[in-house]
């Protein structure tokens, strides 16, 4: 018996017609022109790893471990599909020999995420990473920053970019009094402040042995801003601190000329635990979309703990989100009135001639389609107008017994006799 086929997309995943991934690769396009301004070289790394490389230091609580799709080989080797570049990079770092320092990297590639789903949130998506190993200091995070803020300004959106310090964030929990090794799990409930109200915070708090007074104390603390935080404990002792305010403060003088593209956010954590410095979070300044459409941060210690060789390998890198930016340009007039094609040629027994025609515009850079199905004129401008197609020619045996063709203006009407096939770019630039 034939098994019955359900023919339908897993939840999270889709297909993207041709005007919807003329965006996408636009996107991929305009990125990539900027990785390479900033002195990135492109890499790809596999989807597909060891499960063991992708879970990492986590333990099995963890949400992330949760998300990760886990499955086998015939060799019954435990593998997964990766959920970021990140760690693909870090291992790609490791097993190379003789990679010079630093290094500067950009991948644009798929991941998989067994998460919930929403706009801006689906389970296969790519992510756009710029990464660098090998600088230490806030300068490169400085660069980063820019290159977030004329990466987004390239494609048309506007954008905050949220920085804070996971330091800073473990000293201010520890110096409260609590216990270290709840830091982790204390960070993951401020992240959530301009998520969800106070009162479902506390609840968090509580399920930790935290309470009520104390958590209101943290959770004041963290609304705090930066002149703030560094006036109240200019005189602090505690290390974690003080280099957190440290690296802020050095970064603020590097990101002085964007005060209007950049907010330091105190309850900013970003989900990953491998960040161990400053964390970046991107955000519409118009409110488009109320997730975030990028971040990153500082991850000095995946790296060195994966090559482990007494040397350190400082790193830091930051990811665009291609889904979140293309529900962003999508409603965007220019891309939605805008043909794939430029010219669409209508032959009148005159498929060779038009093939001829075809290629020779395609040769002057002009995207050209040609009608191959004998459809009547009036059902191929019919199509021309649903496609939006700007252009038409038709072809017939007396335009090539007197060697021209009319250009046909499907916005004004206007009809147009080209004798020199070099002439049609003033007249479409006209």
């Amino acid at each position: 018996m034939k098994r019955k086929i359900e023919l339908k997309n897993v939840k999270g995943t889709y297909d993207y017609l041709p005007n919807e991934q003329r965006i996408r690769n636009f996107i991929n396009d305009t990125l990539k022109d900027i990785f390479e301004k900033y002195g990135y070289q492109p890499l790809e790394t596999p989807i597909l790893c060891y499960y063991d490389l992708l879970a990492g230091k986590y333990d099995e609580t963890n949400d992330l471990l949760n998300e990760i799709y886990k499955l086998s080989d015939q060799g019954k080797r435990n593998l997964g599909l990766r959920y970021d570049l990140t760690v693909p990079f870090a291992k790609f770092i490791t097993i190379t020999k003789d990679l010079k320092m630093p290094f500067k990297r950009y991948e644009i590639g798929k991941v998989f995420r067994d998460g919930p789903v929403k706009t801006g949130r689906d389970r296969e998506f790519i992510q756009c990473d710029v990464d660098v190993v090998g600088i230490q200091g806030q300068m490169i995070e400085g660069e980063l920053i820019s290159l977030f803020i004329e990466g987004y300004k390239k494609l048309g959106i506007d954008v905050v970019v949220r920085y804070n310090s996971r330091k800073l964030m473990s000293g201010l929990i520890i110096e409260q009094g609590i216990a270290s090794d709840l830091v982790s799990n204390v960070i993951t409930i401020i992240d959530k402040l301009d998520k969800i109200d106070e009162k479902e915070l506390l609840k968090e708090f509580n399920n930790l042995g935290i309470d009520n007074y104390k958590a209101i104390d943290l959770l004041n603390i963290f609304k705090l801003d930066l002149a703030q935080l560094n006036k109240k404990y200019e005189s602090n002792n505690n290390e974690l601190i003080k280099l957190g305010l440290n690296e802020l403060n050095e970064l603020e003088e590097y990101i002085d000329n964007y005060k209007d593209n950049v907010k330091f956010t105190a309850t900013l954590a970003r989900g990953q635990e491998y960040y161990t410095g400053n964390v970046f979070e991107v955000y519409s300044k118009n409110n488009e979309l109320s997730c975030s459409l990028g971040g990153g941060g500082r991850y000095d210690n995946m790296i060195t703990n994966f090559i482990n060789d007494g040397n350190s390998y400082p790193a830091v890198g930051i990811s665009f989100g291609l889904s979140t930016i293309y529900e962003i340009l999508k409603n965007k007039e220019e891309f939605k009135n805008k043909s794939l094609i430029d010219i669409y040629i209508i032959p009148i027994d005159t498929k060779k001639e038009s093939l001829t025609l075809a290629n020779k515009l395609r040769k002057l850079g002009y995207k050209v389609d040609i009608e191959m199905n004998n459809r009547k004129v009036k059902k191929c401008f019919e199509f021309a107008n649903k496609e939006k197609i700007p252009y038409v020619i038709i072809l017939g045996d007396e335009e090539i017994k007197n060697n021209y063709f009319n250009l046909k203006d499907m916005n004004s009407g206007e009809q147009i006799k080209i004798e020199n096939i070099n002439e049609i770019d003033k007249i479409i630039k006209r």
